[in-house]
């Protein structure tokens, strides 16, 4: 089923492993939490499309390994984004540690302008937290970034973190800041018809061993295409 949308954003969702990066990528596509949730190989393709500031807007979001292993295939797909969830763990001060570089990286890789917010996810485990949130606030301040705490379980702030990235990045081509028409912007504007689902979550193939997520594959069919970076 074809579907009309005013602009397409290319987001993505980065941060070390184990943060939770593909939950919060579930629980704002199917508004579920993720229970079998292994480590991602490589990157995961979401979309949705959503009504942001009276616009219709889909959202293509790239949800990238945090393995060191995987970090030279992953950085393939930051070209073009517009937008980022940045996300650290708030019980893992590693993952906090490791913030400054991916905030590198998208910032090098992507664009200086791409809009990041930052998300310190699995605020439902508060006993366990290892990160402040004034430490994580002063961090985001900065560094510019938007600051939200999250939690893909409860989907506490989920929706919240894509809807807010994309009404900053509406806001900035309003402005005139952000040229829709820039080549590597990460915005496709005007009223644009495909056949792309609107909803669903889907494995991108790689070079890399698919053998324990076959049904992601299976689940791709007919819309390999549209997993290029």
């Amino acid at each position: 089923m074809s579907e009309t949308y005013d602009f397409l954003f290319k987001f993505l969702v980065i941060g070390s492993a184990g943060t939770g990066k593909s939950c919060l990528l579930h629980q704002f596509i199917e508004n579920k939490f993720k229970q079998d949730s292994n480590h991602t190989i490589g990157v995961e393709f979401g979309s949705r499309v959503v009504n942001v500031g009276g616009k219709t807007v889909k959202l293509q979001i790239w949800d990238t390994a945090g393995q060191e292993r995987f970090r030279s295939v992953t950085r393939s797909y930051y070209r073009g984004a517009a937008g980022a969830l940045l996300v650290y763990d708030i019980t893992s001060r590693e993952t906090y540690n490791a913030l400054t570089n991916w905030l590198t990286d998208a910032r090098t890789l992507a664009s200086p302008n791409i809009v990041i917010i930052l998300c310190g996810n699995k605020k439902d485990l508060e006993a366990d937290r290892e990160v402040t949130f004034l430490e994580a606030s002063r961090f985001a301040q900065e560094n510019e970034l938007i600051f939200l705490e999250t939690s893909a379980l409860t989907g506490e702030n989920v929706e919240e973190g894509f809807l807010k990235c994309a009404r900053i990045i509406l806001n900035k081509i309003d402005s005139g800041e952000l040229d829709p028409e820039r080549m590597g912007s990460g915005i496709h504007p005007r009223a644009h018809t495909d056949r792309t689902p609107s909803t669903g979550v889907f494995w991108c193939v790689g070079p890399f061993s698919l053998q324990s997520h076959t049904p992601w594959i299976t689940r791709m069919s007919g819309h390999r295409d549209h997993c290029n970076p």
